[in-house]
């Protein structure tokens, strides 16, 4: 019996990875029925790598009533975060995992995304990331020491200094008042005060899904790069720039770390910074920490075809993304991959370069966005239909 291995990345503001997944395996099995197909819907550590590593894990879904990113607004919402089955004792690396601890995974998007806001309504000035630090307190009340955290998708510009005051760092200005929150307020930093942070953080593993390399600050910095998706004016990004500026120099004079410069500290409008500062979070590309805590290279082993897959596979899919770190794995057990995308914006030589072998966009022709979005499913479960049928002709390497 052939075994088919699935694991596609989520089609954006489309089709999750989850549904992605099982509607390909649904539309192979008509055309393959004496086919295993094994489903490990993916995500790279952006949105949807809560749900995909729940999913692949058999975790569960918790969800908690925080602050969204408009706190200072007093406006909450529901966000959701995984809870990861026990890993079994082992050491990684320096890293030491608990055999009965679960693991919570966080996508920062939750509380503290993009998403949330209405673009009208979007200002990194005054977002915060406190949200994200209220569901990283519930899961240390829990018991949880180890903790996976997305960094995908924030509407914030505030070095993480709000999941950090949720818990209980302190950041005041020259009269001792604490500060306000969001980017801007950065600026208004006199003091930082580290006496009631939350001791249980110094003994959790952190691993932070990051997949740029941004410094904390300038051209390719936190606030010019991701300021203006976030609702940042060209006014807005100097002034960010410089509060992040000032808020790095306070910091570092109290800590005696020098975080600005390294890669990820601009992750999430200065969150990788935040974390490098004041936690032992250990930042790792987002699709390498997905496939290693799923297992997937002891899912390839018998498989005798790899099918993955994004909304769109571009030149930005080479640098991290889902498909080609997949396809990277699987070259390494001499397997054929196959990419079934909504779209398709990459030259061949780049696509086998990076591992690809052959790939097939979903849409059966000419459509505007809305009807796309519409059909997806559809589209989806056809396009993947006929490459089963294709499949049932070739063998592989």
């Amino acid at each position: 019996m052939r075994k088919i291995i699935i694991a596609p990345d989520s089609f954006k503001e489309t089709l999750s990875a989850v549904v992605v997944a099982q509607t390909i395996a649904s539309a192979l099995q008509r055309s393959m029925p004496d086919t295993q197909m094994v489903c490990l819907p993916l995500a790279d550590g952006g949105e949807g790598t809560t749900a995909a590593l729940v999913e692949a894990t058999d975790g569960r879904i918790i969800e908690t009533r925080v602050n969204g990113p408009l706190s200072a607004e007093g406006k909450p919402v529901t966000a959701q975060w995984g809870l990861l089955p026990p890993l079994n004792a082992c050491d990684s690396g320096n890293l030491k995992y608990s055999a009965n601890m679960g693991t919570a995974v966080i996508d920062i998007a939750a509380a503290s995304g993009l998403g949330l806001i209405p673009h009208k309504d979007r200002n990194p000035l005054v977002s915060s990331t406190y949200g994200t630090g209220e569901i990283m307190l519930q899961a240390l009340d829990l018991g949880v020491r180890d903790f996976i955290i997305g960094l995908g998708g924030s509407a914030t510009n505030d070095a993480g200094t709000g999941l950090l005051r949720a818990l209980g760092l302190q950041l005041n200005d020259e009269s001792g008042a604490p500060v306000a929150f969001g980017g801007a307020a950065l600026a208004q930093v006199h003091s930082i005060n580290t006496d009631q942070l939350d001791l249980r953080l110094m003994e959790c593993t952190i691993c932070v899904a990051c997949d740029v390399d941004n410094p904390l600050l300038g051209a390719k910095g936190a606030s010019a790069v991701y300021g203006p998706q976030k609702g940042a004016t060209a006014p807005m990004v100097s002034q960010l720039d410089a509060a992040l500026a000032h808020f790095a120099n306070v910091s570092e004079s109290l800590t005696g770390q020098v975080h600005r410069n390294h890669a990820g500290a601009g992750a999430a409008g200065g969150t990788g910074f935040g974390l490098m500062q004041y936690t032992k979070a250990q930042f790792q590309p987002g699709i390498d920490l997905v496939l290693e805590r799923i297992g997937f290279d002891a899912h390839l082993s018998g498989a005798d075809l790899v099918i993955t897959g994004e909304g769109r596979l571009d030149s930005q899919s080479l640098h991290g993304k889902a498909p080609v770190g997949v396809a990277k794995r699987a070259k390494q057990h001499g397997l054929f991959v196959m990419a079934i995308v909504g779209s398709v914006d990459i030259d061949e030589t780049s696509m086998v370069e990076a591992g690809i072998d052959a790939c097939f966009s979903i849409m059966p022709g000419v459509s505007d966005l809305p009807k796309a979005i519409e059909n997806a499913v559809f589209n989806l479960d056809q396009c993947a239909y006929n490459v089963g049928k294709l499949t049932n002709l070739i063998s592989y390497p």
